[in-house]
């Protein structure tokens, strides 16, 4: 039989015709990062529009700062973002110092670096790890928590917890380190540098993977502006920001010395691998690719600064300073002040009626701000970019809804 052409009789024509329906994606969606509702309004596979619900993790934890002394509160940012629990509770301790005008010793900064350094691959691997599961990958996750168990251990070693510590407070820090961690934090390490490139084969360079990404979610450097996006999501179309150089200096201090250089795309060019040489993506600037590729640049990034951290801890003959006394008075004024957390910029306002209790206590969320931007990003995509898109905005719902 002749092969049907244009104008062959034979040929049918149908008139297709699709109905928009609303979709319910979440609140118990894996995809979702947490207990989020995102309800999108299709035509067929296409999103024509998206709005997230967030309220389905509230924990009320500003108003439980405004009824607890400043450190008391310590515990509740641990579970902002119970990812990067130490970043959390240096935000609100580095605040708290800045009104008190309080200066930790030399040896509790650098360890305020170390812990943080390593909290932030923690994040990372786990943002890296998720974002494989999302596009239907399972082996990174697996990669991912291998190594990511061993910093909890490290932390366990530590302060005796492996997910919500509480371990940076206000003064200082609770403890110092334990005999030999010092030599353990180093032999992983080690062993972690070369694991990278693992992650690298597995995800950044697979082909599947960058035609999953590539060109998908594609956010402007104006927008990412204009909606107040921060951290990766923000590095990743091209802004060149970050607090630790950029910030206040109570903030910046704390990086006095160290060397890095701040991890941004610039470029907007995409690796071929070997195995498929012809990705037939064009190169823009801003997409879910980029936005991975920037956390895993800060991977390596930290890798190095932890390494600075430890020789400058290793160097200090200091002590390490008390924490201030559980029911210390705040002087009376405010203070605001953000911090370069693995998701963004995490910021913490205080109020003071001159008490031990705080009169006000709020978070600025830096995951709040980058979801923001969801419903723009996803216009016009196909429900199968939903996960994409929402995944490389790495967001934590424990952090948005507070």
């Amino acid at each position: 039989m002749a092969p049907l052409i244009d104008d062959d009789p034979r040929i049918i024509e149908f008139d297709v015709r699709t109905d928009e329906m609303l979709v319910n994606m979440g609140p118990q969606h894996p995809s979702t990062h947490g207990v989020l509702r995102l309800v999108l309004r299709t035509d067929g596979e296409v999103v024509s529009e998206l709005e997230p619900h967030i309220g389905y993790l509230h924990r009320c934890a500003e108003k439980i700062g405004e009824n607890l002394t400043a450190r008391q509160w310590i515990p509740y940012t641990d579970r902002m973002d119970y990812l990067a629990a130490m970043n959390m509770n240096l935000g609100w301790a580095l605040v708290v110092e800045k009104l008190m005008r309080h200066e930790v010793s030399e040896k509790a900064r650098h360890l305020r670096v170390l812990i943080t350094e390593l909290g932030r691959i923690s994040s990372h691997l786990v943002g890296m790890g998720a974002y494989g599961l999302d596009l239907g990958t399972f082996s990174p996750f697996l990669y991912a928590f291998r190594e990511r168990e061993k910093i909890l251990d490290l932390f366990e070693e530590t302060c005796g917890a492996r997910l919500t510590y509480s371990y940076i407070t206000v003064g200082g820090l609770t403890a110092d380190l334990p005999p030999g961690w010092l030599e353990k934090c180093e032999s992983f390490l080690d062993q972690f540098e070369p694991v990278i490139q693992e992650y690298h084969a597995l995800l950044t360079t697979n082909a599947i993977f960058i035609k999953r990404t590539a060109g998908i979610g594609v956010l402007s450097r104006e927008m990412a502006i204009d909606y107040g996006c921060s951290g990766p999501v923000l590095r990743g179309s091209g802004v060149d920001q970050d607090l630790r150089r950029d910030g206040e200096s109570i903030y910046t201090g704390m990086y006095d010395g160290y060397a890095f250089e701040v991890a941004v795309e610039k470029n907007g060019h995409y690796p071929r691998d070997h195995a498929y040489p012809a990705v037939p993506v064009d190169a823009v600037l801003g997409d879910c690719w980029h936005r991975f590729f920037v956390r895993m640049l800060e991977v390596v990034q930290s890798i190095d600064l932890v390494r600075q951290a430890m020789d400058r801890y290793a160097a200090c003959k200091g002590p390490l300073g008390e924490p201030l006394k559980l029911m210390e008075k705040i002087p009376a004024g405010d203070a605001y002040l953000e911090t370069e957390c693995p998701k963004g910029q995490m910021g913490f306002y205080l109020v003071s009626d001159g008490s031990a209790i705080p009169w006000r206590a709020r978070a600025r969320s830096s995951s709040f701000s980058n979801l923001s931007v969801v419903h723009e990003l996803c216009r016009g995509c196909l429900i199968a970019d939903v996960p994409a898109i929402v995944g490389s905005l790495d967001i934590v719902m424990g952090e948005i809804d507070r």
